[in-house]
């Protein structure tokens, strides 16, 4: 939340694509005061203090999917066009005490579903999945991770992360949480997942750092870097 206040963090490191989680509306930003203006961005939410950005600092263009179904908080399918073009679906896995099976990762499942017809060509899948496969047994959701990873790998999909680091789901070394802001409850919950053009162009990855990040969130960043994708 407060993303003013952490804007200039971000734009710092002039990303492509920046996607934000539980972000409040651009409405509430002034970026001439606080940081660099990205040239393109998207922001769903029903409150003006907490909804998922989607800014883009480079020539990117983007747009809200046609096919969006605003009764998924938060799944939602972008066009991202351009020197590059894909599908981005970002996430925010969120509560729902109305309809228990579809909170958190039984809510990115029925988004996935919804949206399967976007997986088959170029595509990231990114975001706050508040999850992690040690829960899945314990779960009485509409969908779990394991069924996600399973699912997403039947489309030619993978986690970047589990494939740079050559790790296994469920024993993830680098944290991308750290509850409460506390060093000693860490969990690894956030997640892109990529075609099989973005992990054959995938240069870097990098997790931020603990140090430096708890003062502005309890989660930690993912840093993605490409390839030029020569096809476009």
């Amino acid at each position: 939340m407060a993303f003013r206040k952490k804007a200039s963090k971000i734009s710092h490191f002039y990303p492509d694509l920046a996607i934000i989680s539980e972000c409040e509306s651009p409405a509430k930003l002034n970026f001439s005061n606080l940081s660099i203006e990205p040239k393109n961005k998207i922001w769903v939410g029903e409150n003006l203090s907490k909804g998922i950005g989607v800014f883009a600092y480079s020539d990117l263009e983007l747009s809200v999917h046609e096919f969006y179904d605003p009764q998924i908080k938060f799944v939602i399918p972008i066009q991202v066009s351009g020197k590059e073009n894909f599908n981005l679906i970002v996430v925010w896995a969120m509560d729902n005490k109305e309809n228990p099976p579809h909170r958190y990762i039984g809510q990115v499942w029925l988004g996935l579903q919804k949206y399967k017809h976007l997986l088959d060509g170029s595509v990231l899948i990114t975001g706050d999945f508040n999850w992690n496969v040690i829960w899945d047994e314990s779960s009485n959701l509409a969908g779990n991770l394991t069924q996600i990873i399973k699912f997403l790998k039947s489309k030619g999909i993978s986690s970047l992360y589990h494939q740079y680091f050559n790790e296994e789901f469920g024993h993830e070394t680098q944290p991308t949480l750290y509850m409460y802001r506390k060093k000693e409850k860490p969990y690894h919950i956030d997640y892109c997942f990529g075609s099989g053009d973005f992990t054959k162009r995938l240069k870097l990855l990098e997790v931020g750092n603990y140090e430096f990040w708890h003062r502005w969130s309890d989660h930690t960043p993912i840093f993605c870097s490409f390839n030029t994708n020569t096809m476009n």
